[in-house]
C-alpha cells in the first residue's frame, strides 16, 4: 500500500513540473486513515466551466503513475469537452487502491466531502474502478456528483452512449479511410471488452463485423466469443492481428513505439483515453505509416456528453443526439490534418484550444 508520505514526496518533487507542464490550475491531495482512501483531485482548465471528470480506482504500481494518469486525464477531459462544444472544463480524479478489497462506503463518502470542499470547482462522476452506486455514495456529501442512476434523476452507467460515440466515430473514420463507412465484413480488434467494450461489440455486431478480442477478464472473453462470434487472443497478440481496425478500449499509453511496428490495421478507433504514449512521436509515426487515427478526447467524449446533458437537465435522446455529431467533427479535423500537413491528433487539439484561446478572450473584456 501507498503510503501518504511517500505520495507527499513524490508530488513534491514532480507534481510542479507536471502541473507546468500542461499549465494545470490545481491538484489536491486527499488523504484519510479512518477510511484508507488516498486521493488525488487534478483541474486542468475551467475556462469553458467547472472541471467534470470521473472518478479513477486503481491499484497503481507507484505514485509517481498515478501523478502522471490524473494529470494526463484531467487535460484530456480539458479538450473533449472544448472540442465536443459543452461548457466544461477539464478535471479528473483517481483514487489509489484495488476497486474489488479497498472500496467502502465511508471512503467514497469521505472522498465526497473533498469534493464537496472545492465549492462546485470540480464535478466528479464514475470511472474504471468506480460505479453508479459509488456515486450515490459520493453525492450524499456534496451535490457535484453525475452519473447518478435513473431512480436518483441521473442517465445511469454512460458507458453505453461513450460505446455509441466509439461506433459513429468508427464509422466516419471508415468513411475517411475507404469512401465507404460501411463495415460489414471487416475485421477490428477490440483491446479490453469492460463496460464500453462490450456494448461497442454490440454495436459493431450489427453491421456484419468479425472481431478479435482480448481481455484480462474470462468470463467477458467468453461472453463475446459466444454472443458476438469473437476470435479471442492472448495478451499482447492483439497487436499481430490482420484486423483493418484497432479499437483499444482499456488504459492508455499502448500506441507506442513497439506496438505501432507491429499493427497491420489501417485504422486506430478506440474508448481509451490517452492511447498515444507520446503524442509529440507516435502521432508522427502513426502518420507516417498510413494509419488514420481517431483522437481519443473526441472518438471517447459520448460519456461525457450523457453526463452533461445530466448536468443541465437528463434526456438520453438529447444524449445520443449531440453524440452523434462526433461524426462531422472528427470528418472536419481529418480535412484539418490533411489541409496542414499535421497529425490527427495535433489537429483535434488545435480545434480545442482555440475554442478555449477565444471565450478566454471573451471573458476577459468589460
Amino acid at each position: 500500500m501507498i503510503e501518504v508520505s511517500e505520495l507527499k514526496n513524490q508530488l513534491q518533487t514532480n507534481m510542479f513540473e507536471g502541473l507546468s507542464e500542461h499549465n494545470h490550475e490545481q491538484i489536491l491531495v486527499c488523504n484519510d486513515t479512518q477510511t484508507g482512501l488516498k486521493a488525488l483531485i487534478a483541474i486542468h482548465n475551467t475556462t469553458l466551466g467547472p472541471g467534470l471528470g470521473g472518478t479513477r480506482m486503481w491499484m497503481y504500481h507507484n505514485e509517481a503513475e498515478a501523478v502522471r494518469d490524473v494529470l494526463r486525464l484531467s487535460r484530456g477531459m480539458t479538450y473533449k469537452a472544448s472540442i465536443s462544444g459543452l461548457n466544461l472544463g477539464g478535471a479528473k480524479a483517481v483514487i489509489i487502491g484495488d476497486s474489488h478489497h479497498d472500496k467502502s462506503e465511508a471512503l467514497m463518502r469521505r472522498f465526497g466531502r473533498f469534493v464537496n470542499n472545492l465549492g462546485g470547482k470540480y464535478i466528479t462522476a464514475e470511472d474504471v474502478g468506480t460505479t453508479t452506486k459509488d456515486m450515490e455514495y459520493v453525492n450524499m456529501e456534496t451535490d457535484h456528483v453525475v452519473g447518478l442512476p435513473e431512480s436518483r434523476g441521473g442517465g445511469g452507467d454512460p458507458s453505453p452512449v461513450t460505446a455509441y460515440g466509439v461506433y459513429v466515430g468508427i464509422k466516419a473514420s471508415a468513411k475517411r479511410k475507404w469512401g465507404t463507412e460501411s463495415l460489414t465484413g471487416k475485421k477490428i480488434a477490440v483491446m479490453g471488452i469492460g463496460k464500453v467494450g462490450m456494448h461497442l461489440l454490440e454495436y459493431l455486431h450489427k453491421d456484419g463485423v468479425r472481431f478479435y478480442v482480448s481481455d484480462m477478464n474470462e468470463d467477458a472473453l467468453n461472453e463475446a466469443a459466444n454472443r458476438y462470434g469473437a476470435q479471442v487472443v492472448t495478451g499482447d497478440e492483439i497487436f499481430d492481428t490482420d484486423a483493418e481496425i484497432f479499437a483499444p478500449c482499456a488504459l492508455g499509453g499502448i500506441v507506442n513505439s513497439e506496438t505501432i511496428d507491429r499493427l497491420k490495421c489501417e485504422i486506430i478507433a478506440g474508448a481509451a483515453n490517452n492511447q498515444l504514449e507520446d503524442e509529440d512521436i507516435h502521432g508522427p509515426m502513426l502518420t507516417d505509416k498510413g494509419i488514420l487515427y481517431a483522437p481519443d478526447f473526441l472518438i471517447n467524449a459520448g460519456g461525457l456528453i450523457n453526463v452533461y446533458s445530466e448536468y443541465t437537465g437528463y434526456h438520453r435522446e438529447n444524449a445520443i443526439r449531440d453524440t452523434e455529431r462526433i461524426y462531422e467533427t472528427l470528418s472536419s479535423i481529418y480535412k484539418l490534418s490533411d489541409e496542414e500537413g499535421i497529425h490527427t491528433q495535433a489537429a483535434a487539439t488545435k480545434l480545442a484550444e482555440k475554442r478555449i484561446h477565444d471565450i478566454m478572450l471573451v471573458k476577459s473584456r468589460i
